[in-house]
């Protein structure tokens, strides 16, 4: 019991001073577990997210993988490299940082651009079908990306919040309403000492 309690001198004014810090710990307990609260519930919107835009993503890849592998047998590893060397982006990306709850992840904006032809002789419309299948499947790769990310840091701050909420829950809070009680038991004691002799010496002076 004595490793349990908080080091300090029982008194009044200790004792008081532990009220309220109690108090405020009570306080932020109930802030963290509402934010622990939050944060589970962005965690389960983004798990969902995620698997949809990961689903999407796989078929994405496998059309525009198709594509490509047609479009390699058709003009060979020399003829698509010297393709894709006169070929023009067909999307843009931007990068911008976003807060939630505290947490910050990269918010990621990915957008279409109009296809421009290749410039080169000897392409045929399969190499454009596959360059369009593939900027749609980076598309849909860079979203995935940022739902990664945030869900990543989610779930990390998530731990950290319930770690701390049972921290106080089940230790610090604890600790500190023992040491209370046992300050107050011992005051009372005290007190209970201090009326006895207070009552011993009125019955020796009437003596």
């Amino acid at each position: 019991m004595a490793q349990q309690l908080i080091k300090v001198p029982p008194t009044k004014n200790t004792l008081l001073k532990l009220k309220k810090q109690v108090k405020f710990l009570e306080e932020g307990h109930d802030l963290l577990e509402r934010k622990r609260e939050l944060l589970t519930r962005l965690v389960y919107e983004r798990i969902g997210e995620y698997r949809r835009l990961r689903d999407a993503a796989e078929q994405a890849l496998a059309v525009a993988y198709q594509a490509l592998a047609i479009t390699h047998l058709r003009l060979g590893s020399r003829g698509l490299h010297q393709a894709a060397l006169g070929a023009q982006p067909v999307l843009t990306v931007d990068i911008l940082p976003r807060r939630a709850l505290g947490v910050e992840y990269p918010a990621v904006t990915s957008q279409r651009l109009p296809l421009k032809p290749a410039g080169l002789l000897g392409t045929d419309v399969g190499f454009d079908t596959a360059r369009s299948t593939l900027a749609d499947a980076a598309v849909l790769l860079a979203q995935l990306a940022e739902v990664e990310i945030a869900l990543h840091r989610l779930l990390e701050e998530q731990r950290k919040a319930q770690k701390r909420v049972n921290a106080l829950k089940y230790n610090i809070i604890p600790r500190y309403r023992r040491t209370i009680h046992f300050i107050q038991s011992s005051l009372e004691e005290e007190e209970r000492n201090t009326l006895f002799q207070v009552k011993l010496l009125r019955q020796r002076a009437s003596a």
